[in-house]
């Protein structure tokens, strides 16, 4: 089996290279390689590969830059996904794209599962909610996996090649005081994690929407506390509300329940904590 993965050298996308190419056949393809907001480059460069199953990874995901480039982030979050969902029906291509919690609002109070009804509240989430339906209403064989907060061993680029947890330990090392919000509630997620619940994805050929998050929930003041209890960093932590003037919006609660995964038994996505020890180890940090 051939998989053609987007955004390989992007934090998820390259821990999907790594896992998947132990069991199959893996095409990278990186920004270089394609542009997923272009309708020819996707067809030139897929068409020649014809792969079995295709992996989208590639997405406008710094939210800030979304309300700055709005043009941008429908173009590659949206618009792109009904050009890519109709050439892999023509190519016989599986696609499993990947989307966000940030297609809820967060007013629900509890997690939300795959059959709950989206309401984005920020540019990039009502992109990324664009996306989800061109792949529904034109797609013949599709998964749409919702993921939350990821941090990875490979550099966000998005983010100026930090994740949250590198962030928070350069700010430590930096000896400045770091205030951190503590009335968004999510759940953190390794990106190694979801490439190894990705493998089962592919290998059950599991449809429709999907949830794949760590197990449990937080906030991101008590996630930033962990990585430094873990990591026995010393910072000058406090937390923080909101400001609805200087923050963009996001949901206060967007903790996705993979009930989809638990009701065909194949998840495998372990308690959040586990996966930040794992990942600090890693990083030389635990």
């Amino acid at each position: 089996m051939k998989i053609g993965v987007t955004g390989a050298n992007g934090q998820l996308g390259s821990d999907l290279v790594r896992e998947l190419s132990d069991d199959f056949e893996v095409v990278p393809l990186t920004h270089e390689d394609i542009e997923i907001g272009d309708p020819e480059s996707q067809r030139t460069v897929l068409s020649g590969i014809k792969p079995d199953v295709l992996i989208n990874t590639a997405a406008f995901h710094n939210v800030p830059k979304c309300e700055e480039e709005r043009d941008t982030a429908y173009r590659v979050n949206g618009y792109a996904l009904k050009e890519l969902a109709m050439l892999c029906n023509e190519l016989g291509t599986y696609l499993i794209h990947i989307s966000t919690d940030y297609v809820f609002d967060g007013s629900k109070g509890k997690p939300y599962v795959e059959t709950d009804t989206p309401n984005p509240l920020n540019t990039y989430g009502i992109s990324k909610l664009v996306g989800e339906l061109y792949i529904k209403n034109y797609s013949e064989d599709y998964a749409i996996v919702r993921v939350s907060g990821l941090y990875g061993l490979n550099p966000c680029r998005a983010k100026g090649g930090r994740n949250f947890v590198e962030t928070m330990v350069y700010l430590a090392e930096q000896g400045k005081d770091i205030k951190v919000v503590d009335d968004q509630f999510i759940t953190p997620t390794f990106t190694l994690d979801v490439a190894r619940q990705m493998k089962i994805i592919v290998k059950n050929h599991i449809q429709g929407i999907i949830h794949c998050t760590n197990e449990g929930e937080t906030n991101w003041y008590e996630f930033a506390r962990a990585i430094f209890r873990l990591s026995g960093i010393n910072a000058n932590l406090s937390p923080r509300k909101s400001d609805p003037v200087v923050d963009i919006k996001r949901p206060f609660y967007s903790v996705l329940e993979n009930k989809v995964l638990k009701n065909a038994g194949v998840n495998v996505m372990r308690p959040w904590q586990e996966a930040l020890k794992e990942y600090l180890s890693k990083r030389g940090l635990l």
